[in-house]
């Protein structure tokens, strides 16, 4: 390691400290991804070895530590004990993006498959790798792809059970934890107009689109179509923007990413 330059070496140390390898893999998965952590992490974790690194008998004690004492899933109180293991707080999207992977059917609550599943294919079977991995999933949201299927996830993973549509409340709350990391300059213009505008719940389709326009069109509306095939409430969203004023008030940036 003494050949690399001190950024390199830097990666490889906190690479290794983040995942438990050994600095061979971590030399191996830095170079076929270029040098770049976030692409090498991507690496590790979709070897397949990764899974022989869970202990079933290790997995098996986790899930117990969180289960329900009267149902044989993991519900609120068992998440709040896991957050407050991992020192993360409950509202962090870091939560989203582990039920992400644990491909959860409901908000705040884990079946034992999906949980440890999910577990699984992070290769994780102690607190310490769960704590050690808490970073590599933050990394996840600054991927765009995987930004988008976390985005969409978070639509059926939020909804009330048996609903075709998510409450507005919570499609507000999600919009802001997610635009966070993206930085939508008018999310809270968007929100402002629902609650004042629209006031019902929100749509699968309303839900997907509205990143879609966040990517594509500009915070100043410059690029926007009104011939596009947007959904009637973004449509109407930009005409709210024109006739408060708001565009003009925006920031000059580029579309948003």
């Amino acid at each position: 390691m003494h050949k690399l330059g001190r950024s390199n070496r830097d990666k490889v140390q906190q690479f290794m400290a983040i995942t438990g390898a050994s600095e061979k893999v971590a030399l191996q998965a830095l170079k076929a991804s270029d040098w770049h952590l976030e692409g090498a992490f991507d690496v590790f974790y979709s070897q397949p070895h990764i899974r022989t690194y869970t202990d079933t008998r290790h997995l098996e004690e986790l899930y117990h530590r969180y289960k329900d004492s009267y149902a044989d899933m993991i519900l609120v109180d068992g998440i709040t004990l896991l957050c407050n293991d991992l020192q993360v707080d409950p509202q962090d999207i870091v939560m989203l993006v582990l039920s992400w992977h644990m491909k959860a059917a409901t908000m705040c609550e884990f079946s034992k498959q999906e949980f440890l599943s999910g577990l699984q294919g992070l290769g994780i079977d102690s607190l310490e790798k769960f704590r050690e991995r808490i970073q590599y999933m933050r990394s996840e949201l600054k991927d765009d792809q995987k930004f988008r299927e976390i985005y969409n996830f978070a639509f059926g993973w939020a909804k009330e059970k048996g609903q075709k549509s998510l409450a507005l409340d919570t499609a507000i709350g999600m919009w802001q934890l997610l635009f966070a990391e993206k930085q939508w300059p008018l999310v809270d213009h968007w929100c402002q107009f629902l609650q004042a505008r629209h006031n019902k719940a929100i749509s699968r389709d309303t839900w997907s689109q509205l990143l879609e326009f966040a990517r594509t069109v500009g915070p100043t509306l410059s690029n926007y179509d009104a011939e596009g095939a947007w959904p009637y409430l973004i449509d109407e969203f930009v005409e709210y923007l024109n006739e408060n004023n708001i565009v003009q008030k925006s920031h000059m940036e580029d579309p948003a990413r």
